[in-house]
């Protein structure tokens, strides 16, 4: 018997309801079915729930990450067997305690790393490896600026920067998540709340500022993020906890020193299976090692999915959230 939370209509964290599916079909041609023990809460689920993201029908699972082991392979599947470790990112269905998902969005599991670990780690930890390596190819002395440093994807990207030999200056809220961020490697952390957070980039690098912006708040730190960019440097968001950006005269970017600005999202990277299995190779070797550790600060059960989703609304999550199931 397959336990699932379901959206049926849009809306606030009340329209997660948590179901009995029943069995589930033998997985088809190209797929795998997964036992699941841990699956990943992220902002990008609300964006699904509330209907900002549309979903392909109703109703709907929601989650994209998850980890488990194979519990049986559908016709064409050769790379998984039942029984193997495995991970994934990039298809709707994640909350349920089994699923069936096409093998092209999974990845071997390492024994060096939890399933709860996994799925805390797979779409957070995937984006920051096409922030850090793809959309700006960060290099030994670059200063990047990491907005939302305390975050799910602001931890890893402040711990992977720094340990690619960049200064890493984050943003958080409250002290509390200064601490984190210090943790993490960021090298300064700016309280954006009390502090002028462009004033202080200029201040720690001299007027230098900062090769690369990596921003998932949006509309709060957008224009203030560009007067942080050096000449030629790159503005990439890639979330909006705050808010959507909305349209702007491009002619600021010639303005502020010919700036490079990008929207990049996780799923045209993933769309490309063996991109995909090089970006988590490289995830898997940064966490298998302890270069970078996966924080997770707080587990529900699954049929808690609407208390997990109401916390990481209101700012009060730090870290990765789970769901164990």
């Amino acid at each position: 018997m397959v336990k699932a939370i379901r959206v049926h209509e849009t809306g606030g964290p009340e329209v997660l309801r948590y179901e009995d599916l029943g069995d589930l079909p033998p997985p088809g041609p190209g797929e795998v079915q997964i036992r699941q023990h841990a699956v990943g809460v992220n902002f990008l689920d609300v964006y699904f729930r509330t209907g900002a993201y549309p979903a392909p029908a109703m109703p709907f699972i929601p989650g994209n990450e998850g980890a488990g082991e194979i519990v049986a392979a559908g016709a064409g599947v050769t790379r998984f067997k039942p029984g193997d470790r495995v991970a994934y990112a990039g298809s709707l269905g994640g909350y349920a305690t089994a699923r069936n998902i096409e093998a092209k969005f999974v990845v071997p599991l390492p024994d060096n790393i939890s399933f709860e670990t996994a799925a805390a780690m797979m779409l957070k930890g995937l984006t920051a490896e096409y922030l850090l390596f793809r959309s700006y190819k960060v290099q030994p002395g670059d200063i990047v600026l990491v907005h939302a440093a305390a975050g799910g994807v602001g931890l890893i990207l402040c711990q992977w920067a720094q340990a690619l030999g960049a200064t890493v200056i984050g943003t958080v809220g409250n002290e509390d998540k200064a601490k984190l961020a210090r943790e993490a490697g960021a090298h300064h952390v700016i309280l954006y709340r009390d502090e002028d957070f462009v004033a202080r980039v200029r201040e720690i690098t001299g007027g230098k500022l900062c090769a690369v912006v990596y921003d998932g708040v949006g509309k709060a730190t957008f224009p203030g993020s560009l007067d942080c960019l050096r000449p030629l440097g790159s503005f990439i968001s890639f979330g909006s906890a705050s808010g959507s950006i909305e349209a702007f005269n491009l002619g600021l970017l010639a303005q502020k020193g010919s700036l490079y600005v990008q929207r990049p999202t996780l799923f045209t990277y993933l769309a490309d299976e063996s991109r995909l299995r090089d970006m988590a190779a490289r995830l898997m070797a940064a966490v298998g090692s302890g270069a970078v550790k996966i924080a997770i600060h707080a587990r529900y059960k699954l049929e808690e999915a609407a208390l997990a989703h109401r916390q990481l609304e209101a700012r009060q999550t730090t870290g990765a959230t789970v769901l164990v199931t």
